[in-house]
């Protein structure tokens, strides 16, 4: 019914002048120019909400692909318990055990790059029966599923086997005694043995063994079997350790090569993006599950590629610098004195002598990083007290797809 000329009653126009568009009382990081535009790309701020508190003292373990192994790095430099639950033996050197992979990721599982190579070793350290499977080559033995742990092989196929035993047992003890489970995913493109339907984490034929099409199959995982992998997998590390919480991260580096078909940048792309719809689809649906957005900080275009090497694909220490500090800047933001207590407990050990940010009113020298701030990147400087290159980096990525060169 239409009102006539003066009549009482909300008009069109009355209600609309007072409804609210949603939009605008969202906050300033909802919108690109506020958030990102406007701001040097050092200064972009508020990239994550922890979902949960991590204090200094929670067992924290790490794996997946090469970029992971900046994130137990970190928590070991700024004081927190990165677990290790596989040392390395009595007098070991620095440099032999960085030879051998101990403290690497919290095990010697090596890179494991996909969602069902994680299911994999879960299974196997919850019990299942690993494969008998072994390559040799020159009289060497080396582990299919860890085929460069040991940078000349094993002396026998017993010490493999007892080597990989240990491994498990290891990995078994951070699914049952962390408090936090950081997983990089790092591939989509995958090799499985075809007829037993095990999953490799390298081609084979790369380092050892010999590549055999009618045995060996290549799969590019699509974002269903990814993502319900996954799934299945976080539920069975909650259903051992209830209290446990998990970080999901993409890696940011792109493949080395490609067996696709694609040109390796369009592979790269969906591989990563499929990853990263799978980290955040899986990270909504579960409230102990969180996405850590290192990929996007290395990324998106507003970091113009800065933090690559002249190689645009090896991610260069200031960019590890940056993806580490927001990290840690984000928990303190979001759990106030966390950094505080974190310098403290380091400095009572003697592994840094840093002062809490929080505690001084002082940035931390890691937080200066971008303090170039218009003059655009800074100049390479020490990052946690050493330098870090491409070399600190084990990754077996570079031959994962090594027959596509």
């Amino acid at each position: 019914m239409r009102m006539k000329s003066g009549e009482t009653g909300d008009s069109v126009e009355g209600a609309a002048a007072r409804s609210v568009n949603p939009y605008e009382t969202l906050p300033s990081k909802a919108f690109w120019s506020p958030a990102v535009a406007k701001r040097n790309m050092f200064d972009i701020a508020e990239l994550w909400a922890p979902k949960f508190r991590i204090d200094p003292k929670m067992p924290v373990a790490t794996f997946g692909s090469c970029f992971a192994q900046h994130i137990g790095r970190a928590l070991k430099e700024r004081g927190f318990h990165w677990m290790i639950a596989e040392q390395r033996p009595y007098r070991m050197s620095d440099v032999s055990a960085k030879k051998f992979n101990y403290g690497v990721f919290s095990a010697r599982t090596g890179n494991i790059y996909t969602a069902s190579l994680l299911k994999q070793w879960v299974s196997w350290a919850l019990g299942a029966s690993a494969p008998e499977e072994i390559w040799e080559k020159d009289g060497r033995f080396y582990d299919p599923f860890r085929p460069n742990i040991e940078p000349n092989g094993f002396a026998s196929a017993e010490e493999l086997r007892k080597s990989r035993d240990m491994a498990l047992q290891a990995f078994r003890r951070t699914l049952t005694d962390s408090r936090v489970f950081v997983f990089t995913l790092g591939l989509t493109e995958s090799w499985f043995n075809e007829a037993h339907g095990y999953e490799y984490p390298m081609c084979p034929g790369t380092v050892a063994g010999e590549f055999n099409p009618a045995v060996h199959k290549f799969v590019n995982q699509e974002y269903s079997f990814i993502r319900t992998t996954l799934a299945e997998t976080i539920k069975t590390i909650k259903s051992v350790n209830p209290r446990i919480k998990i970080i999901l991260t993409v890696s940011p580096v792109p493949l080395t090569a490609t067996m696709s078909g694609n040109h390796v940048l369009v592979a790269t792309m969906e591989s990563k993006s499929i990853l990263r719809a799978v980290a955040g689809s899986v990270s909504r649906r579960y409230a102990f599950v969180d996405y850590f957005p290192s990929y996007e900080i290395i990324n998106a275009t507003p970091y113009r590629g800065a933090f690559f090497e002249p190689n645009a694909r090896s991610v260069n220490h200031v960019g590890v610098a940056h993806v580490m500090n927001m990290f840690f800047n984000c928990l303190r933001e979001a759990f106030p004195g966390i950094d505080a207590t974190a310098s403290a407990d380091a400095k009572a050990k003697g592994k840094t002598g840093r002062k809490s940010a929080a505690a001084s009113g002082a940035k931390s020298p890691e937080a200066t990083a971008g303090d170039a701030g218009t003059q655009g990147l800074p100049a390479p400087r020490e990052v946690g007290g050493e330098a870090k290159s491409r070399s600190d980096i084990v990754c077996e990525e570079e031959l994962l797809n090594a027959f596509a060169r």
